[in-house]
């Protein structure tokens, strides 16, 4: 994406500039034109040379840095300081670059004109739409520095969730890599001096064949495997990314065992949070599933979602087609069904959400403590069976020694 800056016309008839970030120059004027702005002048911001070779370095802007930023603005705004000085002095406290940069150019949107809002959309990589819907709602029913504050909390928790089910993951991923790693050094350091050991003429077994063959391939034929290892990664990478593949993908990672339910509860207490901070933000109910569903982090449910939204439309209720959909347990359901007839639906969707969040940290821990062993039994295997398939011969060759 590119950084364009912009002249226009409000609808005041006054003067108003800032930036804005676009695919191209064409589509920068066409989102000013959609806002109702007339655009009197737009080019692009070319950054300098040291800023564009390090940008990626700095630019990535994570769940904490955003919930930071909220809390101070919403205490900011509830201390009585304007908005505009209230962005400037937060994006001056901010240590990371790539978000000192947007909150500065928000600022100077909003001094420029914009409201906060589509000054935050022009961000979409830091702030979200759930953010940016929020922040909207606030404006327009005055309650800028409740949303904001609300708008900590739920990303907190977010941040919370997604901390807890990477902890989970990160446990085996590791030790598989370390096993990986292991082996790799065996088969391209260890097997070839144990090569030179083996007696002459004596037949190896088969599992000595595999891996002085696997040695050979991969110490002579190594830039093969890189290129088949890239090409594999790189090919699941975009058939993941691809519509059939993500759905795809996420029927198996659903089906995982251990981890299939972690990740669908964590899905789940993820969609529940937002939908319950999307109403509870004064967001009207199908505007909140279109945010909601895309934002749980689920192909499936997020067309879940948009077919309830349909249904919805239709003059149906809600619990019927998220029942329908197969993806949300029945304790979903039954809270959605008494919030749509008592109108609590926002605090019952958030204790599902804290209900969910409960059940993805108790899993967390005990398969955090279920995984240690079976990850020390499995790289004692591995390496236990690379290593007795290369004293196979020599245990042969003595026994036959032995025996004459």
């Amino acid at each position: 994406m590119g950084l364009y800056a912009y002249q226009v016309i409000d609808g005041s008839g006054g003067m108003a500039s800032g930036q804005v970030e676009a695919e191209h120059e064409a589509m920068a004027a066409e989102q000013l034109r959609r806002q109702g702005y007339v655009v009197v002048e737009i080019k692009e911001v070319r950054p300098p040379l040291l800023q564009t070779l390090f940008k990626p370095r700095f630019s990535k802007v994570g769940l904490a840095e955003v919930t930071l930023l909220s809390r101070q603005l919403a205490a900011m705004l509830d201390a009585g300081i304007p908005l505009t000085r209230s962005l400037f002095s937060v994006g001056r406290q901010t240590r990371n670059a790539a978000l000192q940069a947007a909150v500065s150019d928000v600022a100077r949107n909003v001094e420029g004109g914009l409201s906060f809002s589509e000054a935050l959309s022009a961000h979409p990589k830091i702030f979200s739409d759930l953010y940016v819907s929020m922040v909207r709602a606030g404006e327009i029913g005055g309650s800028l520095n409740e949303v904001l504050a609300r708008l900590s909390d739920q990303l907190e928790r977010e941040k919370n969730l997604r901390d807890q089910v990477r902890s989970a993951t990160f446990y085996p991923i590791t030790v598989i890599s370390f096993a990986i790693l292991v082996m790799l050094a065996m088969l391209f350091f260890i097997v070839p001096v144990f090569v030179g050991f083996f007696p002459a003429g004596v037949a190896l077994p088969a599992p000595t064949r595999m891996v002085v063959a696997l040695s050979d391939s991969l110490r002579h034929w190594w830039f093969v495997w890189l290129f088949v290892a890239g090409g594999l990664v790189l090919g699941l990478r975009f058939f993941v990314r691809s519509p059939a593949g993500g759905r795809a993908w996420e029927r198996v990672r659903f089906r995982i065992p251990v981890f299939g339910p972690l990740f669908h509860r964590a899905v789940v207490a993820r969609f529940a949070r937002t939908f319950s901070t999307l109403l509870a933000g004064g967001i009207p109910v199908l505007q909140a599933l279109e945010t909601a569903g895309p934002a749980a982090g689920s192909t499936q449910v997020a067309e879940a979602v948009a077919a309830a939204a349909a249904k919805i439309e239709e003059g149906k209720s809600l619990a019927g087609p998220l029942k329908e959909s197969g993806i949300f347990p029945p304790m979903v359901i039954d809270m959605v069904a008494v919030g749509e007839e008592t109108g609590a639906l926002p605090t019952l969707l958030s204790r599902v959400a804290e209900f969910y969040e409960a059940e993805v940290a108790t899993m967390t821990k005990g398969l955090t403590a279920m995984l240690e062993p079976m990850m020390i039994i499995f790289v004692g295997v591995t390496v236990a069976g690379m290593v007795v398939s290369l004293y196979l011969p020599i245990f042969s060759a003595v026994l036959s020694a032995g025996g004459n």
